[in-house]
This record gives C-alpha cells, sequence and structure tokens, in this order.
C-alpha cells in the first residue's frame, strides 16, 4: 500500500489481507511450540539487524529524537520481551488442570490456551516500535495472525518497520497497514478475533464502538491524567529525582508520564528550583542537548503551548527550567512547570503528553488523595512515600491501571506483571501471562469417565437417590 493509492484502494487491499490471513488461521489454527520460538527468535535477530534503522527512522519523524530514548524506550523493552516469553513459553501453552468438584467426580476438567485468530493492533506515534512490535510478540507467542495499523505520524518509521517485518514474516501472517483516519476507521472495523488499541482516550471510544458491530474482543491501552503524590514526610530533593526521568524521557510524550504533581502546600517553589536544578544537571545543553527529543510535530506542539498560554491567561506561574525555552521551528520544548494551577485550567483536564508539569499543593495528605480519587481513574499513580503504611493506604483506597511508588515509568518495563488500565485510562491487559492469555481462548475441556452420576439427577424427578443427592449438596 503506498500513500499515494485512492482510499478506497487502501481500504481493498487491508481486506483481502485479513481474507488471506483467516484462510491461514484455518488452514494452522494451533501453530506448535517450536513454530512460535522460531518466529520470535527471528524478531528478535531482525530487532537487532535493523536497531539503527529504527532509531534513525524514528528520528527522522521527529525532527529530533535522542538515540537513547528510542534504545532505551522501543528497541529494548522489544528484546527483553521476547526473551522472557521463550523461557515462558512452554509453560504457558500447557493446558492447565482443573477441579470439576464432587458433584460431577469422576470426570476431568482442564483449559487449553488456543490462538484466537487474526489479531489486529493499531499503533501511536509517540514509541512507534515498542508498541507495535511489543503487542505483536505476545500475540504472536499465542499463535495468532497479526495485522499492524500504524500511525499515519511517523512515516519514516512504518518504512523501517515494514522493511524488517517483510523480510521475517508472509503477509499472511504479519502485515503492515497504513493509511490516515479512514483507513484507520475500517481497519477497526474489521471482524478480528481481538483488537488491541493504543491512544487517547476520546479515539479509544471510537474504536470500542466500532468492534462492537462484530462484537469483537477489545483491549483498550489508554491514557488519561497520571498524579504523583509526595507525601510531606518525603525528601523532596528525591522524589523530585525519582520523577524527574518519568517526565523527561521522550520529552514527556508518554501515556504513563506524570502528568500533575500533588504536593504539600508552600513547597512548589522549592520543588521548581529542585527539578530547575536537576534538569539541567541531567540536560547541560538544555534546549539544544541531543539527550531531549522534539516534541513529535508542528500540530502537537501547537496543542501544548495552547495548554501553557491558556493556563498564563488564567493566572498560572509558568515555569520554564531553562532559556531559551522553546523552539518554534524545530518543535522542541523544554519542561514548563506550571504554578497555581486551578481547575479552569485546559491543562488539569486535557492529558498533557508533553513537557508541562503542573505542581499543586495540599493542605494534608487526605485532601491530596481525595483530589486523585475525585478524578477519573488513572493509568498509572505515583506515590513518592518511605512510609509503608501510607503506602499499603493508597495502594488500597485508589483505582489505578497500576501503582509505582519512589519510581516513575519503571512499572511499564516489568515483563512479568500485567499492563493495563482502567476505566477511562482502558481496559484488559497484555505483558506477561495476561497479555498471553489475552490473545488467547481460553477453552474449558471436560471429560466424563466410564461412569455417569449425572444420571442421578436426571427425570423423573423424586426418587430416592435424586432427594439423596439434593438434600447433600443443596446446603
Amino acid at each position: 500500500m503506498t500513500a499515494s493509492s485512492p482510499v478506497s484502494e487502501q481500504i481493498s487491499q487491508m481486506q483481502k489481507v485479513f481474507a488471506r490471513q483467516k484462510d491461514a488461521c484455518r488452514a494452522n489454527p494451533f501453530p506448535d511450540y517450536d513454530s512460535r520460538i522460531a518466529d520470535l527468535s527471528m524478531l528478535k535477530r531482525a530487532l537487532l539487524t535493523h536497531k539503527q534503522a529504527l532509531c534513525d527512522a524514528m528520528s527522522a519523524d521527529y525532527g529530533h529524537r535522542s538515540l537513547d530514548d528510542s534504545l532505551i524506550a522501543d528497541i529494548l523493552p522489544c528484546v527483553l520481551n521476547i526473551n522472557y516469553t521463550r523461557r515462558k513459553l512452554k509453560r504457558w501453552m500447557k493446558p492447565s488442570r482443573r477441579n470439576p468438584g464432587l458433584l460431577l467426580h469422576p470426570a476431568s476438567v482442564s483449559v487449553h490456551y488456543q490462538p484466537k485468530g487474526v489479531v489486529g493492533i493499531i499503533v501511536p506515534w509517540n514509541f512507534p516500535v515498542m508498541l507495535s512490535i511489543g503487542p505483536l510478540i505476545t500475540a504472536l507467542a499465542a499463535g495468532n495472525r497479526v495485522m499492524l495499523k500504524l500511525s499515519e505520524f511517523t512515516p519514516e518509521t512504518n518504512l523501517a518497520i515494514t522493511r524488517m517485518l517483510g523480510e521475517i514474516f508472509q503477509p499472511d501472517q504479519v502485515a503492515v497497514i497504513e493509511g490516515e483516519a479512514d483507513v484507520a476507521a475500517a481497519f477497526s472495523g474489521l471482524p478480528f478475533d481481538h483488537l488491541l488499541f493504543t491512544g487517547s482516550t476520546a479515539v479509544g471510544r471510537h474504536v470500542m464502538r466500532t468492534a462492537a458491530e462484530h462484537l469483537t474482543p477489545v483491549t483498550l491501552e489508554l491514557g488519561g491524567k497520571s498524579p504523583v503524590l509526595i507525601d510531606p514526610e518525603m525528601p523532596l530533593e528525591k522524589a523530585v529525582s525519582r520523577l524527574m526521568y518519568g517526565k523527561c524521557l521522550n520529552a514527556g510524550q508518554i501515556c504513563v508520564a506524570p502528568d500533575y504533581v500533588l504536593l504539600p502546600n508552600g513547597r512548589e517553589k522549592e520543588f521548581a528550583e529542585i527539578f530547575t536544578r536537576l534538569f539541567n544537571r541531567m540536560f547541560k545543553k538544555g534546549l539544544d542537548s541531543r539527550d531531549f527529543s522534539s516534541v513529535v510535530n508542528a500540530r502537537q506542539y501547537a496543542r501544548i503551548k495552547a495548554l501553557l498560554e491558556d493556563a498564563r491567561e488564567k493566572g498560572a506561574e509558568i515555569i520554564p527550567v531553562c532559556e531559551p525555552a522553546m523552539d518554534d521551528a524545530e518543535h522542541r520544548l523544554v519542561p514548563h512547570l506550571i504554578l497555581n494551577a486551578t481547575d479552569d485550567m485546559n491543562v488539569l483536564h486535557e492529558e498533557i503528553f508533553g513537557p508541562l508539569l503542573p505542581v499543586i499543593g495540599y493542605r494534608s495528605f487526605d485532601e491530596g488523595l481525595s483530589y486523585v480519587n475525585e478524578h477519573a481513574r488513572p493509568l498509572a499513580l505515583y506515590l513518592m512515600s518511605e512510609n509503608p503504611e501510607l503506602v499499603g493506604q493508597v495502594a488500597k483506597h485508589t483505582h489505578s491501571g497500576g501503582m509505582t511508588v519512589n519510581d516513575t515509568l519503571m512499572q511499564v518495563a516489568a515483563d512479568d506483571a500485567p499492563f493495563g488500565g482502567i476505566g477511562p485510562s482502558g481496559m484488559g491487559h497484555y505483558h506477561g501471562v495476561e497479555g498471553f492469555r489475552t490473545f488467547s481462548h481460553a477453552k474449558t475441556v471436560f471429560k466424563r469417565g466410564k461412569l455417569d452420576p449425572g444420571a442421578l439427577i436426571h427425570p423423573p424427578y423424586g426418587g430416592l437417590l435424586h432427594r439423596l443427592v439434593m438434600k447433600i449438596f443443596m446446603r
């Protein structure tokens, strides 16, 4: 498919690819362990071979993207995911034995994990390799065929991914789809056996509505506003140092980046001073630092600047961490701390997805905790505290997709734990065994032995054995 093709032709070709993948599923509905391991091994070799080309392509799409941001956040997680999945796959594929219960004896019950079939994956622009190849790894491990819809905002990366995958997979196993909004809408309307979408909550609603036409099960990895809640007893310098990387990686263009900070009243300026000092230690050349990535494009840059100006006009104090603070031509923007933020500002309602950080004071920790609970459930909740009782309280009395204590982002890197949102921040999980099960159908297999105790409860009802069985079990 080429960008110059008419939309109708793109959609027609996409439908043909889908039909070929469905045919391939019917011909081989349960790829064996060896073939799945071989696919994962080929994918790992391809990633390592193409890692520089992929990083160069991402930087070209962004205008500038730090090489290490791309290696750490896109390539490395995929390699580690493959290594982990290869170690665990045999155990995951093994049917699990279940207890049929006394009433059903003699019988056996087991759960078999079979591929769902053709899986659709809709990929965002912010981590175009990790958020395409990561789910692909798990979907292939579960034995599925996969169609990847890549973002129209990363054309160079799309080309690099297409070349890499084209070297190792036939289109009836793994196919790459490109196109703008019309193609994306048609993609989400295909009768997939499972659909995974990563992106905004607003678009996620449309995807779910479209998928419902075919009763396609969906996993939605959305975003929202992930808070950082700082314990009054936590040393502030330590808290800032633990959250800074999570806000600066990829210029804050991360669904689980810290979106706002809650800390004790009166310490906002101290927070800003520490953040500024640590940023300039980490990125010595400020806006010109090659370790700091650009905002992906002019459209996103304008959106972030509009949030900043709205806050300024409504009375917020804006503190850029260094000067010069922005470059309109190259859509580069250093972190801007927003003090005195109020609920009438857009920056406290919209997901920021960039290097802006509102800093909000609370009168008591309980007030800060209430603020979190009164807002939409976030994809991530970050707590900075060394008090085990407080950690337990927050874990028990808040809802979020995940929670991290004294760090940010790192929960996503835990291969052996599920990742997913709740409510407006998403539904379903992937990563780890939960990801394997997301892309598998758990089929119960019940086997009756030579004896048939079920006859004891067959009509005609009311006999001695029937009454005895009911008396024993109906209590």
